[in-house]
């Protein structure tokens, strides 16, 4: 059966669905008959299928593969640079080695069960493995003993759930396109399960813990022990602290000003705006504005040994003598990882963040400050990630109200 659906918008090459249906073998004439009428009334339920899948246009009008579409959509998406390369190594490692051949026609009408197969695979290991073992790396090449060499076997590891969202994201966004563009008539991406999203369950260090990585960080270096500082008492993310330049420092009102982040991107470390595409300002305490004020003197020696004098483009951060350029974020993390290791923590430098959080609303600060803070827009992220610690709050402003009451009447009860 072979039915035109129209001209490829792409190409303009003609599209034709077609279907083939089997006549079974029989052994007699008559039974070869019956054979050939069942196949034929198949056959006309199946053309007339086709022809209502054509004119509804519920296929693909293109003879495009998904890889073509991502090819030409991914160019003119407006994205932010982090997220670009964030989007372009799930499109290169894993989505087009498993899906970009397939022709759109086909991928919107199985969609669903193609995706979440997919998906699934990927859940149970990254590699897409079949679930044989089999081995990575070998000690030597050629012929040899795998076994007494103690070559490297293959371990699944399932590739993350917020990962495997993206990919659904960049799928729904591409073929969304398509529909604009007039090459698929609908989005078959609502209809296709992701995996669900994982409730965040923040841990950050304790009180006693925090004090411990602080003195460490101290000792360490000054610049050290200040970043991790500002990192805590702020909430800022890792690039935002980095990307603290000293005009962005108001010493005399106790104010930093966060308006950029230095973040990399395929094309190597950039300083951009926030995450949240917003300029905030967030007040500091005295200590932390002394520290600051401490730091500034000394910065300002080093490069008077440089001959040059601190400016207020200078950063605050930087490995460089002159302060020409800030940190590497991964060495920072890294930095930051081994100090916890050493001294048997259990946590990462995003975390400074989360515990910067927990610690103001178990205070009793309310959520709106604290989101302003953390750079949140308003309340909702914030309660989304921390809603355990704002109970702790609630507890704190129940004992508040109950306090503020007149003593209950004395009833007697048993009359």
């Amino acid at each position: 059966m072979r039915v035109s659906a129209g001209a490829d918008p792409s190409t303009g090459e003609r599209i034709v669905l077609y279907e083939t249906v089997p006549i079974a073998l029989a052994r007699t004439k008559a039974a070869q008959q019956r054979a050939e009428r069942d196949a034929r009334h198949e056959a006309d339920k199946v053309l007339t299928r086709l022809q209502a899948e054509a004119d509804s246009l519920r296929v693909a009008r293109t003879k495009s593969t998904l890889g073509a579409l991502l090819d030409r959509w991914l160019p003119q998406h407006e994205l932010d640079p982090t997220t670009r390369m964030n989007y372009e190594s799930q499109i290169r490692n894993y989505i087009k080695p498993n899906l970009g051949d397939v022709p759109l026609v086909l991928f919107v009408r199985d969609a669903s069960e193609r995706l979440e197969t997919f998906y699934a695979r990927l859940r149970r290991c990254r590699q897409l493995c079949a679930g044989t073992s089999i081995i990575e790396e070998h000690a030597i090449n050629g012929s040899h003993d795998c076994s007494a060499l103690q070559c490297r076997s293959h371990v699944c590891k399932p590739y993350a759930a917020s990962s495997v969202r993206q990919i659904h994201a960049i799928i729904s966004g591409a073929l969304s396109a398509a529909v604009r563009w007039g090459w698929i008539s609908y989005n078959p991406m609502p209809a296709v399960k992701p995996p669900a999203k994982k409730r965040p369950q923040p841990w950050p260090p304790t009180a006693e813990q925090m004090a411990r990585i602080i003195k460490a960080a101290w000792q360490a270096s000054y610049e050290w022990g200040l970043y991790i500082w500002l990192s805590a008492v702020t909430g800022a993310r890792r690039g935002e602290v980095l990307a603290l330049q000293w005009d962005d420092v108001d010493l005399d009102n106790g104010v930093l000003r966060l308006d950029e982040n230095y973040v990399r991107t395929s094309s190597g470390m950039i300083v951009k705006d926030t995450k949240t595409h917003q300029m905030r300002r967030v007040a500091i305490d005295q200590p932390t504005v002394e520290l600051l004020h401490l730091y500034r003197e000394n910065c300002a020696k080093r490069m008077l040994l440089l001959g040059l004098p601190l400016n207020e483009k200078s950063w605050l951060f930087s490995a460089q003598p002159d302060f020409s350029k800030p940190r590497d974020p991964s060495a920072v993390t890294r930095r930051y990882s081994r100090l916890a290791s050493k001294l048997g923590i259990n946590t990462q430098l995003k975390e400074l963040r989360h515990y910067s959080a927990t610690e103001l609303l178990t205070a009793g600060v309310d959520l709106r400050t604290v989101a302003g803070r953390l750079g949140h827009g308003d309340g909702t992220t914030t309660l989304r990630h921390y809603a355990a610690w704002v109970g702790s709050a609630d507890q704190a402003a129940a004992k508040t109200i109950g306090s503020r009451m007149p003593s209950p009447p004395q009833v007697n009860m048993t009359g």
